[in-house]
């Protein structure tokens, strides 16, 4: 089987096509920077009313100076959009998903008003209300990532009906290519558009997923990429032989345009974090003990430990009403002691109310069992006693998990926990996921929570290893709790 190829009829249609992204994104862009303006133009105007119409008693007075802080705004207003530039909030490649847009963000404003200080500090003349500093920076911050979580929605529904997404080619249809093809082409937000797979050992016009084909071999790669107009090339063959790797690579420099992505490969084993240093001129990676260190690990105790004590004060009165409600339910232990995956392949139990009865396991089907050992969850489990169906649903038996985190087993964000059964479901990825604390929530949470199967638990897993911020944990906690309030996915 082969394909044809593409005539002038196609080639026409191509250009009208309105995922060629590199045609559009400038018109995004503008819109983008346009929100900006406005929005930090609100936040330093918003700061200005209260700090000096709100007459709050924890501010000073002082003289509000309208004239000075208007010509302070304008100023103020393009700085900012040039610090935005500067971080590169305006670059295509970190719009759109995950949290580093959003941190890029904060860092911008953060240096903006760290600069207006200094300022007043060299130029005594210059006087600026201290109160009005704070708001400022906080309204800038909040009012920019608000119009950026909008504008991302927005970009979302375009990148549905085909806009704003990138024509990729993925060099490689070995099971690692035809996984990340598939996980883009089932996310249309992520702004993928895969046309097709360059592979030496398939022949042109295989279909390796549905409606993708093979188009050619790595010798006829840059043709590929000019015929079908591609505007990214993944490479996921990583046996490539240096000769093939050659062609491919003086073909990525003729087509200047074109972006070179790496799939994982090998580098996801390396999730766990490397460090580079030298020995006798020789340059070598060291791999970290655990993944996330550093002031990443610092602002991360600190959430999971203050997180923990305040939510554990504050739902003390429902933890005791649960508590009864368990005993009252059926006899058992209120609290159930899980033995589950720690850091450093070290066991810990973790605490939950007890959801079911004493003698739950002689109360499964074979057919049950089966489905228990495959998926590691029944939608219909005999096991769960009534009580247990309304605290599963709503997530309430997890919350003596806070003690775990106060014990600094569990993290508030994190991978989700396995017990030493499950462990062989995560493969070569097991060592990864042992270098992580389990969460309360995480990913999984807000992605489907007890529909996903191991292999989507283990993609996002990765991916929250991979890619780990405090942004990102904030994140995740702030969807957590709409979607535990409706018991999405619960069971």
């Amino acid at each position: 089987m082969s394909i044809p190829t593409i005539d002038r009829v196609a080639q026409r249609r191509l250009q009208n096509d309105p995922s060629i992204w590199r045609d559009r994104w400038p018109t995004m862009l503008t819109i983008l920077a346009i929100g900006d303006i406005i929005a930090l133009i609100a936040a330093f105007m918003l700061a200005y009313l209260l700090r000096f119409y709100t007459n709050w008693p924890i501010f000073n007075e002082g003289s509000s100076e309208p004239q000075f802080y208007a010509t302070l705004m304008l100023a103020l207003v393009p700085s900012w959009i040039a610090l935005f530039a500067l971080y590169g909030l305006y670059k295509p490649h970190y719009l759109g998903g995950g949290t580093q847009e959003y941190t890029k963000v904060f860092n911008a404003c953060t240096l903006g008003m760290l600069l207006v200080i200094i300022l007043t500090f060299l130029v005594p003349n210059v006087v600026v209300a201290r109160a009005w500093l704070l708001l400022a920076w906080l309204a800038s911050v909040s009012l920019t990532i608000l119009w950026r979580f909008s504008a991302r929605r927005g970009m979302y529904q375009l990148r549905r009906q085909g806009w704003l997404t990138e024509r990729v080619v993925v060099l490689g249809a070995n099971a690692e290519g035809r996984a990340v093809a598939t996980q883009l082409k089932a996310a249309p937000i992520a702004g993928s558009h895969i046309v097709g797979f360059v592979d030496d050992e398939l022949a042109v016009g295989t279909e390796v997923l549905p409606d993708v084909y093979v188009l050619g071999s790595s010798t006829t790669f840059q043709q590929v990429v000019l015929q079908h107009r591609a505007d990214a090339v993944i490479i996921a063959d990583t046996n490539l032989v240096r000769e093939r790797m050659s062609l491919v690579q003086g073909a990525i420099e003729t087509l200047s345009q074109l972006n070179v992505h790496l799939s994982p490969g090998l580098f996801d084993l390396l999730t766990i974090g490397v460090q580079v240093r030298e020995q006798a001129n020789v340059p070598l990676l060291t791999l970290n003990k655990t993944r996330i260190t550093g002031l990443h690990a610092f602002s991360k105790a600190i959430l999971d430990r203050g997180g923990a004590l305040a939510a554990l004060i504050i739902f003390s009165p429902l933890l005791l009403l649960i508590a009864l409600l368990v005993r009252l339910d059926s006899p058992g232990a209120i609290i159930h002691r899980r033995r589950v995956m720690g850091v450093g392949n070290r066991t810990f139990a973790a605490f939950k109310f007890r959801s079911m009865y004493v003698d739950g396991n002689a109360r499964l089907t074979p057919e049950q069992q089966q489905e228990l050992a495959t998926s590691g969850k029944l939608k219909e489990d005999p096991r769960v006693t009534r009580l247990g169906h309304f605290l599963r649903r709503t997530s309430l038996d997890e919350l003596p998990q806070l003690v775990n985190v106060l014990l600094g087993q569990m993290s508030l964000v994190g991978p989700r926990m396995i017990t030493q059964d499950e462990l062989h479901h995560f493969g070569r990825w097991q060592h990864n996921l042992l270098m992580v604390r389990p969460g309360l929530t995480g990913l999984w949470q807000i992605s489907g929570r007890s529909n996903l199967g191991y292999e989507d638990r283990v993609r996002l897993d990765m991916h929250y290893i991979r890619n780990y911020s405090i942004w990102l944990d904030l994140y995740i906690i702030f969807r957590t709790i709409p979607i535990v309030l409706n018991g999405h996915g619960a069971y």
